[in-house]
């Protein structure tokens, strides 16, 4: 009997070329199909809990908060998806635009349905500057789609891109914040805050500053950890398995603040990126001190 390589049946791409089954294509389609579906539910759930709060239920809602885990779920089969498929070695330009598809739906329209829904429709009626703050919410919350839109083409259309302030060459970055990372924020927040919708203006205004800055990070050239470099199916220390098995604990021990952590981490990590380049730069290219001179005598 000969002897099987397991790592060669993972990783098609270490073994000698040879063409994958026609039912292996499917297996990425099914998990873009799956995001699509989940994008199309939390609008629809969306609509739902705009309709429940509209008659005067602003406590907990359930159809918010489903929404929200929906985008949860589908950050989570985005994430797969590309995985599966190069490892089945089934990476198509039909599953790329499909891919991009219906991350445009998913994580740009359905967010920015939820964000409005949430955070600006049922603000308290009382105050002044309500149509005032409710037409920056359509202006922000439609560049949110739209920034995340332009994110999209330009990772279709770029070849190898160029983050600013390059790291070490051994890691991937993303250039721009990726928009599943966006719309992972948005969930987050949603469900970390009891999917109760907001009702006071000032939450509503630092809503629109972080929509705002998000539109800003996706479109930017500010690099993002991509972590394509880790591989599943390597052999990981125990150090490893302990950090990821006690963070799946922690998760679901206290799901809510632990998702808004993780996401808002993320988020984070290009800014202190981009701010680490810069001081760095600013030191390296910092004139050295004139030193003193020595006198004689």
């Amino acid at each position: 009997m000969p002897d099987v390589d397991f790592n060669d049946r993972l990783n098609p791409s270490h073994s000698p070329a040879r063409r994958p089954r026609r039912a292996a294509y499917a297996l990425p389609t099914l998990f873009t199909a799956g995001n699509i579906f989940l994008g199309y539910v939390a609008i629809l759930q969306a609509f739902r809990g705009a309709m429940d709060a509209s008659a005067g239920h602003f406590g907990f809602n359930e159809h918010f908060d489903a929404a929200a885990k929906m985008i949860g779920i589908a950050v989570v089969l985005d994430g797969l998806d590309g995985r599966i498929a190069r490892m089945t070695n089934t990476v198509s330009d039909f599953g790329r635009e499909m891919d991009s598809l219906a991350d445009v739906i998913t994580f740009g329209l359905a967010p920015a349905v939820l964000a409005f829904a949430w955070g600006l429709q049922f603000i308290d009626r009382s105050f002044a500057g309500l149509d005032a703050l409710l037409r920056a919410g359509y202006f922000i919350c439609f560049m949110f789609l739209l920034c995340g839109s332009a994110r999209l083409a330009r990772f279709n259309v770029t070849t190898n891109p160029k983050p600013k302030n390059p790291g070490r060459p051994d890691r991937k970055y993303f250039v721009g914040m990726p928009i599943p990372s966006a719309a992972a924020l948005v969930a987050a927040v949603v469900y970390a805050s009891g999917s109760a919708p907001l009702r006071w203006w000032p939450f509503a205004v630092g809503w629109l500053c972080l929509l705002g800055l998000m539109s800003f990070l996706m479109v930017s050239t500010w690099r993002y950890p991509s972590f394509k470099d880790i591989h599943l199916v390597r052999p990981r220390t125990p150090l490893t398995i302990i950090l990821v098995a006690s963070l799946i604990f922690l998760i679901y021990i206290a799901p809510q603040p632990m998702l808004l952590l993780i996401s808002a981490a993320y988020v984070a990590t290009g800014i202190f990126i981009r701010a680490g380049g810069i001081i760095r730069r600013r030191w390296r290219h910092e004139p050295a001190s004139a030193r003193p001179e020595h006198q004689v005598g």
